[in-house]
């Protein structure tokens, strides 16, 4: 062997070495920031755990018994019809709740107006206004996912939920209890959407079921579940249906998390970046980019490194509650591009 190539070698092994101390170090800086993430939001439920709850279940409790009073009239009026009382509870409710606020968003989407609203849009080119025929054909889509996969997978998860207990019982759960749960199922939507929706970016399922999701690279709410049947199955339903039917929760418990899920999934993908709401700059950038910000909260992404990019951008500064009247794109605006 040369003088040469040995050097060769030890360069090569050295830059090796390199690579995996910073691919190692990347990992670790990723669990830090992930642990202090879930730490903060750990203490600062232990120092205003007391305080806040205390308010609010005031409020659950407002009227001496006011919300078991609600449900004893509402168990009593259903009784022996439990399986009807569930599916009104778990698929009507959360459903018009999604209407309700889609309704909202497409007014705007198909009008372009009112402009106090239109000016929060994020991709500030796009869907101004929205096309028509691809929306006729989302809405078709979306109406199936509804009737033929998310109305059969609740009456499956009724009769999971049933092996457990009674999940229309006459005793509503207590605030306490309801809040752990809440908590649980968002971890468990965030480990089960993570991980399913970058199964579908393999390439091998891509190209067959998640590309029809991505057809929109500026989303609108209501194609928060335009997706391939397989995908809204296994990638939409079952990381929020299953955390229920784990703990085996009450109907009111599971209702209050399906809405809260369909409120949050839609504006994710509303294209708006409106005051005081969520950011949806996350998902916005993922349609955009789609290899980036694969996670509900972008806690396994950062674990992960999956969102490098997007914390090099634009979209990343402007990932924030917005909690005054001036957009974004207005104070945070792109950098200008070389010429202009």
């Amino acid at each position: 062997m040369t003088v040469e190539t040995r050097v060769s070698d030890m360069r090569g092994a050295a830059t090796t070495s390199s690579s995996r101390q910073e691919a190692s170090g990347g990992l670790w800086d990723s669990v830090k920031k992930a642990a202090f993430v879930i730490g903060s939001g750990i203490l600062f439920l232990a120092a205003f755990g007391n305080s806040l709850t205390w308010h609010l279940q005031r409020f659950w409790g407002a009227s001496g018994d006011f919300w078991q009073n609600q449900w004893n009239k509402l168990h009593l009026a259903f009784e022996g019809h439990d399986t009807a009382l569930f599916y009104l509870g778990t698929m009507l409710i959360p459903t018009l709740t999604f209407w309700l606020v889609n309704a909202l968003l497409l007014f705007v989407d198909t009008t372009g107006k009112p402009s106090f609203i239109t000016r929060y849009r994020i991709q500030v080119d796009k869907n101004s206004p929205v096309d028509p025929v691809k929306l006729r054909h989302a809405l078709k889509v979306v109406i199936f996912n509804h009737l033929f996969i998310s109305g059969p997978m609740v009456v499956a998860a009724y009769y999971l939920m049933s092996m457990r207990g009674n999940p229309c019982g006459p005793e509503l759960p207590t605030f306490h209890w309801a809040l752990t749960e809440l908590a649980v199922f968002a971890f468990v939507e965030e480990v089960m959407f993570y991980y399913s929706h970058r199964l579908f970016h393999h390439p091998s399922l891509y190209k067959h079921v998640h590309k029809q999701h991505h057809e929109w690279t500026a989303p609108i709410g209501v194609v928060s579940i335009y997706a391939h049947p397989l995908e809204h199955m296994l990638s939409n339903m079952l990381p929020v249906a299953i955390g229920p039917v784990i703990l085996g929760s009450h109907l009111t418990t599971t209702s209050l998390w399906y809405c809260l899920a369909l409120f949050s999934t839609t504006i994710s993908h509303c294209g708006y970046h409106l005051p005081f709401l969520p950011s949806p700059e996350f998902h916005d950038f993922h349609h955009l980019r789609f290899n980036q910000c694969f996670g509900v909260f972008g806690v396994l992404d950062r674990l992960h490194g999956t969102d490098a990019k997007f914390r090099q951008t634009k979209q990343y500064e402007r990932h924030t509650l917005l909690t005054s009247l001036t957009p974004l794109t207005e104070s945070i605006p792109d950098t200008p591009k070389k010429g202009q």
